[in-house]
Order: structure tokens, then C-alpha cells, then sequence
């Protein structure tokens, strides 16, 4: 692409967000919102779309595409019609060319390869999964209609939908009867019902395949199996939770009107991208898959013409240049006489506070990103600047689209590392204590980034790890710690984080549900111990010579991001960090600070409590031994 064209759109979309408050001014308050019936069938048709898991009601499952899982084919430039599909107008309504065309196609032979799309008997078995699970619904409603002493003319009316509602106020029944039922059916594994969540769910696997089943109450007697639930009169008489479990549905449903084509391909490729990049997680502060699709929404919105590799390039040179907290809107803001708060940082508080507002279309509109935090923006937008790099060169014929999916090189970004080690009596004690914590682990981001006025940051880790030596049921979380880049700092300052660790702790041993056994250790260690089973194979990676070797032209090796990154934090006047300067004998050194920290070990032992110490590295990873004065050594001493 010439440099003009891409500089042209750059400053499109710094206008475009800088006017954004204007525009939320400007479009509260209209009643534009379309509706328009959803069979029960279009759930099915949904999880044709579907990667890896049947999550009822989130975006995996909107869009149509060809059977193949190829894009459909790109609009001629002769029947372009110059359509506004959103809040803002399009930066461009151009289509692709022939280099994009084969860019495209080479993009879509590595999606394939990748394994994201499922074969024919993937989709039979899961439309199988879904058939069942509908009638165990329907069981479920009647059942329960019976118990409640209602006549049979009532019990044979009562119904229930694969749409993640029943007919009555069954809250307890939800969670309790009906994970009963489910439990004891030999296809039902790995239950965890998390009732106490921002959005009911009740998570397990149905012949292997994974299931997100929500929970709603609405205000009707019986429920036809035609219910359109895009209506706004479905949320009368509902609580804030059932708004939250109908919201996916319903936004799903706008998303299909408000987007061009090609939308599920590009989404499609923009998750693999961000699983592959650790920043695919909405509940370790990152964005899941509502967010992505709104996201990805908002680029076709601009770009309605273009073809997914067009738009995945786009994608990432749109989110590089915009400026958050303007929110990303696929269209107005609505209001109703309903009575429930939509999203108005004008008028709520706590909306301001919101790093990263992305906002869901359908009524009540509302942040669906609340969860990011400062530390997780700032990995996110380095992600995206590392991803619009790529791009550049991609469109440059200097690399291929296997270097935009390199995973992200997490433990060797930092020196020092959080480590959260989750144990529990057996695997299914440790099945709902892990989801426990690990719904907990984004208020340690948040507590750390208020405890130390934002200058530490906290990098969590989505993906968990299993020690399979442990005589226990185990798994482990990890956080990379770092000063914030160019801060200044005075001489022996500390980052005193013990009493943060052990709120943290106290927060999560407060769990209902807890059980002998269950437990959690928070400790700190240097990149240099992390231990060897959270590395493929079990061994960790060599470190890269500071030679480079001749790489083949268009590809590219691991060590491109760490380049990258280096001169990122060079223009941004970041530069080398200093060495460490080691203060106290409780502390922890980073970037020329220290943290003390108390609570973790690092040989986990299930029956009694273990002193560890632990040598801190510093920063510019010089042998701490060497220095002086001499290594510190930190305390970390179990609480249990």
C-alpha cells in the first residue's frame, strides 16, 4: 500500500476518535434499534461457525460462511455501494486488488492448516450435542413445573430453550437441580457451575465439546419456541444478571445487521491471533470473544468493501492509532422506558474510570471491556503495534502471515515473575477452585497498580500450567512484573507489595464453596528459576546468541519481537533500564526498585507449609552474586 493512502487513513482515524465524544452527545437518546424475529434454528446455524466450544450466546457463533470456511467472494468494485453501516462514516470504501486477493488467499490456506475450522463430522456432532441438550432443558422445565404443583395441562406446556433461559424463577433450581441432572450423565464432564460470576454460567464439556450455558428468568409463563429475545419488551420485569445472560443473544443478533460481509473470517483470524499472543481472556483483564467481535465489527463498519486479509491488516492500524478511552460504537447509544442504566460517562461515575470502553449495540447498551486494567491495555496496545508492524511488512513482501501468529514470547519478556500456585484435594475440587482464583487474579493486577501508584506493572498470563510430578492436583498462573518504563525513581525506593499479596489472599479464601485442601500461593521468582514443565517438552528454550543468523527472505525468526519491542521502547524514550540498586534485605529488586514480598513457595508440598528463599535477578539480567552489595535473599514464607 503507498505511504500516502496508509497515512491518509491513519489521520482519518485520529479525527474519527477524537470527535467520538461529540458523537455520543449527539446520538443518545435515539430509538434506531431494528428488530426482526430469531428462529430457534438460528442457534444451531450459529455453531456451524464455531472454533472450539458450543458457548451459548457469545460470538463464536454469528456470521455465515462457506461450508469450506473460506470468505465469501470479495464485492466487485462496480457494484460498491456506499453504505454507512455504523456510528461513524467509512475511511474507505475500496476494494481489494490483486495483491490483496492473493495475500488473502495465502491468509486463508494458514487459518486452514491452523486446524480453526472443524470438519463436517465435527459440526454433525456438534449439532447432536446441541439437539440433546435441548431436550435435557425441556426435561428439566417440566420437571420442575411438576414439583411446583402446577396441573399437567401446564407441566406439558412448560417449556425450555437452548437459549440459556427457563420459564420460572429458578435460580437455585439452575445451579443446583439441574447441575445434579448433569452431573450424573456419563457425556457431561468437568462441571463448574459459577453462579456468584458477573454473568451466571455453568461451564462443562457434553461428549468432549466445551459448553458456556447461561442462565436467564424471564417475566412469561411459558416460553415459546419462537421467542424473539432482539425485543426489548423480553426484558420487563428482569434483573440486572438475566439483562447481562440475554445481552449475548441479543447482541449477536445486532452484530449480523450492523456488519458487512466478511466479518466471521477476519474474526475468525483475530482470535487465533490473540490466543496465539496471550490477550485472548476476559477475565484476566484482557478481551474475550464479545470484545474481539465488536472490534472486528467496528473495521468492517469502516471498511465495508475490503476482504479479511485487507481487514485484518486494518484492524490493527486502526486499534494502534486509537485513542483510548474514546469508545468504540457500532451505533448510537439507545435509551427505553425500561428504566435500566445504559453506558454515560457524562452521568455515571463509574464509567468514567473505564480504560478501554468497547460498547455493546443492543439495549441496555453497556461496557463489554470493564475489566480491562492499566497494566493489560498497555500489553494489549503493544500487541497491536507489534501486529501492525507485521502487517506493514507483509503488505511490503518482507514477511508472511506465519510471522503475525509467532506466540507471544511471555517468559522471556520479564526478569521477574509473579507465580500463582492453585492446589486442591483432587481434579474436581480443583476444577471449580481454579475457576475461583482465576476469576480473582485481574483485582491482584488492579491491587498492585493502586498500591504502587501505577509505577509497577503487572502482566498476567492467561494460560495456565500443570505440574504433573505434584503429589496434589495443581496448576499455575504467571505475571510478569516490570517498572513502569521511563518513571524515575530515587535511590532505594521500594514497592512494598506483602500486604497487597496477602488482601488478595484473603479475598479468595473467602470462597463459599471452599473445601479442605484448596489452597493458593502467591510467591515471586526470577526468569532464571521458573521451573522447566511450564516450557514445551520440558526443557526451557536457549537463550538467543547475540549473533544474528541469516534468515530466509519474507520469513522471520522469535527473536523479531524482542527486536520490535526494543525499538518501540527506544522512540518512546524509554531506553535501557538502569541496574538494579538493591536496598533493603526484604526486598526484591526491579528496575531500580524493590518489592518485598511475602506469602508463595516454590516446592509445593499438600500436607504441611515450606520456607523458601529466593535470590532475586536484576533487570539487565547481570549475575547478582557480582554484585554489590550482595545478593539480596527474599523470605517467602507460606501462610498456610
Amino acid at each position: 500500500m503507498r505511504k500516502g493512502t496508509a497515512k491518509t487513513q491513519i489521520d482519518a482515524i485520529k479525527t474519527l476518535t477524537s470527535v467520538r465524544k461529540t458523537q455520543i452527545r449527539k446520538t443518545t437518546g435515539k430509538f434506531n434499534l431494528r428488530t426482526v424475529p430469531i428462529p430457534i434454528h438460528r442457534l444451531s446455524t450459529m455453531h456451524q461457525m464455531t472454533s472450539f466450544s458450543l458457548s451459548f450466546g457469545c460470538f463464536e457463533m454469528v456470521g455465515s460462511e462457506k461450508e469450506n470456511g473460506s470468505s465469501p467472494a470479495p464485492p466487485s468494485q462496480k457494484a460498491e455501494v456506499k453504505k454507512k453501516y455504523g456510528v461513524m462514516n467509512p475511511i474507505s470504501y475500496a476494494g481489494p486488488t490483486e495483491a490483496d486477493l492473493h495475500r488473502n488467499s495465502l491468509l486463508e490456506k494458514l487459518l486452514m492448516e491452523s486446524g480453526i475450522y472443524e470438519s463436517m463430522e465435527e459440526t454433525a456432532r456438534r449439532e447432536e450435542v446441541l439437539r440433546r441438550l435441548d431436550q435435557i432443558i425441556k426435561d428439566w422445565v417440566k420437571q420442575l413445573t411438576r414439583q411446583k404443583g402446577y396441573t399437567e395441562k401446564m407441566v406439558e406446556e412448560a417449556n425450555g430453550i437452548v437459549r440459556t433461559f427457563g420459564s420460572y424463577r429458578l435460580g437455585h433450581d439452575f445451579f443446583v437441580i439441574l447441575h445434579n441432572i448433569l452431573l450424573e450423565m456419563e457425556e457431561v464432564s468437568d462441571l463448574q457451575p459459577v453462579n456468584d460470576a458477573h454473568v451466571p454460567v455453568m461451564k462443562f464439556k457434553f461428549q468432549g465439546i466445551s459448553i458456556d450455558l447461561l442462565y436467564a428468568s424471564v417475566s412469561l409463563l411459558i416460553v415459546p419456541e419462537d421467542l424473539d429475545i432482539s425485543q426489548n419488551s423480553v426484558l420487563y420485569n428482569t434483573d440486572e444478571k438475566t439483562v447481562r445472560s440475554l445481552n449475548g443473544c441479543r447482541v449477536a443478533d445486532q452484530i449480523l445487521k450492523l456488519v458487512p460481509n466478511n466479518f466471521c473470517t477476519t474474526l475468525r483470524c483475530l482470535k487465533f491471533w490473540a490466543k496465539r499472543r496471550g490477550v485472548y481472556s476476559n477475565v484476566t483483564g484482557f478481551l474475550g470473544g464479545v470484545n474481539w467481535a465488536l472490534l472486528v465489527a467496528q473495521v468492517c463498519q469502516l471498511y465495508p468493501n475490503a476482504i479479511p486479509s485487507m481487514l485484518v491488516s486494518r484492524f490493527f492500524r486502526v486499534y494502534t492509532n486509537w485513542r483510548w478511552p474514546n469508545p468504540v460504537m457500532l451505533c448510537p447509544i439507545e435509551e427505553d422506558d425500561l428504566g435500566f442504566n445504559v453506558w454515560d460517562p457524562r452521568k455515571w461515575s463509574r464509567d468514567r474510570t473505564h480504560l478501554m470502553p468497547i460498547i455493546t449495540p443492543a439495549y441496555p447498551c453497556m461496557n463489554s471491556s470493564y475489566n480491562v486494567s492499566a497494566s493489560t491495555l498497555r500489553v494489549m496496545v503493544e500487541q497491536f503495534l507489534f501486529g501492525n508492524k507485521v502487517c506493514e511488512e507483509i503488505e511490503l513482501n518482507k514477511a508472511n502471515w506465519s510471522c503475525l501468529f509467532e506466540p507471544s514470547l511471555f517468559f522471556e519478556s520479564y526478569k521477574n515473575y509473579l507465580q500463582v500456585d492453585i492446589v486442591a484435594a483432587d481434579a474436581d475440587d480443583l476444577l471449580a477452585w481454579r475457576g475461583w482464583v482465576e476469576s480473582r487474579l485481574r483485582l491482584l493486577t488492579l491491587k498492585i497498580e493502586r498500591d504502587t501508584d501505577g509505577m509497577l506493572q503487572c502482566h498476567p498470563f492467561p494460560n495456565e500450567y500443570i505440574d504433573t510430578s505434584k503429589p496434589c492436583a495443581h496448576c499455575a498462573f504467571f505475571m510478569g512484573l516490570q517498572r513502569q518504563p521511563g518513571v524515575k525513581v530515587q535511590e532505594g525506593q521500594q514497592f512494598d507489595i506483602r500486604a497487597t499479596v496477602d488482601e488478595f489472599k484473603q479475598g479468595v479464601n473467602s470462597y463459599n464453596l471452599w473445601r479442605p485442601g484448596m489452597d493458593i500461593f502467591v510467591s515471586h521468582v526470577r526468569r532464571r528459576q521458573l521451573p522447566s514443565y511450564i516450557f514445551p517438552e520440558g526443557y526451557k528454550r536457549q537463550r538467543q546468541l547475540r549473533h544474528t543468523t541469516a534468515t530466509p527472505e519474507g520469513s522471520s525468526s522469535p527473536s523479531s519481537e524482542k527486536r520490535f519491542k526494543r525499538k518501540h521502547d527506544a522512540s518512546s524514550g524509554h531506553g535501557k533500564p538502569k541496574k538494579t540498586s538493591f536496598g533493603s534485605p526484604e526486598c526484591v529488586g526491579i528496575g531500580g526498585s524493590s518489592i518485598p514480598v511475602n506469602s508463595g513457595i516454590e516446592d509445593l508440598a499438600c500436607e504441611s507449609s515450606i520456607t523458601q528463599k529466593v535470590v532475586l535477578e536484576s533487570e539487565d539480567g547481570a549475575n547478582p552474586e557480582s554484585m554489590q552489595p550482595s545478593a539480596i535473599r527474599l523470605s517467602l514464607e507460606s501462610t498456610a
